[in-house]
Parts: C-alpha cells; sequence; structure tokens
C-alpha cells in the first residue's frame, strides 16, 4: 500500500482525488491537508462534502511545513494554487515523494512562460526540467519513471487530445490555426467564493480573449499556434470544446477516423463516436474525455466533452499514479 497525502482536499478537485483514492486498492490516505489559514482547517471533509459522510470522515490538517508529513508519505497530490504548488512540490520531492501537481506551476519547461503569463519568477528550473507533463494517453512511458508529473490544465486536456492524432498524422493545414472555442461550468474557478463565478450572476461569456494562460500550455505541448478563446458558462461542470480547422488536400472522413482510432483504440479513458458529436451530459461525472468530428470539403470540426474536474484533473491525476505504479490504467475510476 502507498501512503498518500492531499494538499488542497476540501477543493473540488481535492475531493474528487479524495475520493477516487479512498476507493483505490493499492492505495492509503495518510493525510488529508489545506493551507494553515484555510478557514476549513481542522474540519472533516464530510462536513464540508455531505456525500462523504461515513466514507471519509477524515480532519483536514493545516499544513505549515511539509517536513512535517514529506517522510511518512510515498505518494503527494498537490490539488493546490500554482504559487503554494511551485513552493511546496520541491519539499515533497527533495524527500523522495513522487508527486503528482494539479496545478501549472511545472507544466511547461520554460522559465519565460511563468514570467508571462503567470507573473512569477519560477525558482526551481532544475525541477522543471525534470517534470514530465501528465497527459496520459500520450506521455505514459515518461510517466511511468517520472518523479513529478504536472497533470495538465482542463482546457489543454480537452484540445490535445482532440488534435494531437491529427497534427501527429500530419492531416492539418498549416496555415490555418486550429480555432478552439471552449466553455467550462463554473466548478473550474474552484470553491472560493467570487462575485464573478457566482451561479446566480453568470450567464455565458468569454473571458481571457488572447491572454489565457492555457492557449501557451496548448501550444507549447501541440507544437502549433492556436487560437483558444475559453467561454465560463452557468453550469456546475464539465467543458465543451468545438474546435475548427483547416485539413490537406485530399484529406477524407475516413483519414480523421483512422488517426483517431490509431491514437485510441487501446486507450479506455477516450471514446471516438463513429456519428455524431458528444455532448457534456455523456461525461458529467465520469472520467473520459468523448470526441466525435464532422467533415465538409477541407474544413473539419472536432468536438471534445470532459468532466473539467475529472478528466481535467483528478481523475486524469489518478490515471497518471496508475500508469507511473504499474496499476491498471483504470483502477478505481471506472
Amino acid at each position: 500500500m502507498l501512503k498518500t497525502l492531499i494538499v488542497g482536499a476540501s477543493g473540488y478537485a481535492g475531493v474528487e482525488l479524495a475520493t477516487y483514492l479512498n476507493r483505490h486498492p493499492h492505495m492509503n490516505i495518510t493525510a488529508l491537508a489545506v493551507s494553515a489559514q484555510s478557514l476549513d482547517a481542522g474540519k472533516l471533509l464530510s462536513d464540508l462534502h455531505p456525500q462523504l459522510k461515513g466514507v471519509l470522515d477524515m480532519p483536514l490538517e493545516p499544513l505549515n511545513d511539509a517536513a512535517d508529513y514529506a517522510d511518512r508519505v510515498d505518494v503527494v497530490f498537490l490539488a493546490t494554487g500554482h504559487e503554494a504548488s511551485h513552493d511546496l512540490a520541491p519539499a515533497f520531492l527533495d524527500a523522495g515523494c513522487v508527486v503528482f501537481d494539479l496545478s501549472g506551476a511545472f507544466r511547461v519547461n520554460d522559465a519565460n512562460f511563468y514570467r508571462q503569463y503567470y507573473g512569477f519568477t519560477h525558482q526551481h528550473q532544475a525541477w522543471l526540467d525534470k517534470a514530465v507533463y501528465g497527459l496520459a494517453e500520450w506521455q505514459q512511458e515518461r510517466i511511468k519513471t517520472a518523479q513529478l508529473i504536472a497533470v495538465p490544465g482542463c482546457y489543454p486536456t480537452a484540445s490535445q487530445l482532440a488534435l494531437k492524432p491529427l497534427i501527429e498524422a500530419g492531416l492539418l493545414n498549416p496555415a490555418q490555426w486550429p480555432v478552439i472555442n471552449a466553455t467550462s461550468g463554473v466548478s473550474g474557478a474552484g470553491r472560493k467564493a467570487s462575485l464573478t463565478t457566482s451561479f446566480c450572476e453568470v450567464s455565458l461569456q468569454p473571458y481571457g480573449l488572447f491572454t489565457h494562460r492555457h492557449q501557451p500550455e496548448i501550444a507549447a505541448h501541440l507544437g502549433v499556434p492556436v487560437i483558444f478563446t475559453p467561454h465560463l458558462g452557468n453550469f456546475p461542470r464539465g467543458i465543451l470544446a468545438t474546435i475548427t480547422c483547416r485539413l490537406n488536400a485530399g484529406i477524407t472522413h475516413d483519414d480523421i477516423a483512422e488517426a483517431f482510432h490509431n491514437a485510441y483504440h487501446d486507450k479506455p479513458l477516450v471514446r471516438i463516436y463513429d456519428k455524431g458529436v458528444p455532448a457534456l451530459k455523456s461525461v458529467v461525472g465520469l472520467p473520459f474525455c468523448d470526441i466525435g468530428f464532422a467533415v465538409q470539403g477541407e474544413h473539419l470540426i472536432v468536438v471534445a466533452v470532459e468532466d473539467n474536474l475529472l478528466k481535467g484533473a483528478a481523475s486524469q491525476a489518478v490515471q497518471c499514479l496508475n500508469i507511473r505504479f504499474g496499476y491498471p490504467e483504470t483502477q478505481s475510476l471506472v
């Protein structure tokens, strides 16, 4: 049994992690932690999330010093903001723990990226160089030996899973950048109260036009430029991404279908639609990314849907855990 710590367990992604790991046959949750300043410190997780009453009645311990836990656990999940992960991850890594970081603190191996898009100077270039990007379907071999796995963002996961097979197969016309329009439920903004993400205030609105930090994350790992526009919708959870592309001359519907089949026929958590396109209801509460597409002439529209808290966060982190330690990839997820 691997002893594990979840930091940031009170948040939406954190409680999903706790739920998956609590039923994982090879994991033992040693502690659940929150920042020492958190108003949730000292409360039971099941008091904040009543669906866990009688299932996971563990206290949320205030985390003052990583050293208090580092020698007691094998695996650490950081469901924390990027500033906190940036500071905490190296302490656990130096103690020999395997760290799965759900923040953006180690996703791109370029210090300039953090100055430009996150507004801070990265202090841990050595760990940034060693971090493996945890896009599970595409990084399996590297994940197997990694000590630090940077779990992708929710928008980047859906976008890359939809586009990467097409780019790898050379089907897209490079003269036209893929255009990604993606809408997320309000849980993507986290559990902390805010007027701008209050359910009664949200209707449907784009945000971060040309400035959202997930655009360079997507472009960096795809290796091609993209236009990415996120939207906030008035629903709790889920992401739907509609992606418009230009195909190379002569590419057919069958060529697209073959590329997706070759990429995902043996990947149990990506489901490709033979006909039609998926809706959010197909994936909310589930660890899948569903992908469908339509072709007209040289134009391609791909639709990808996922639960932003699961395939876009917690379940992908657990999927990476399973790959890293040689467990069945869908252990505790399906």
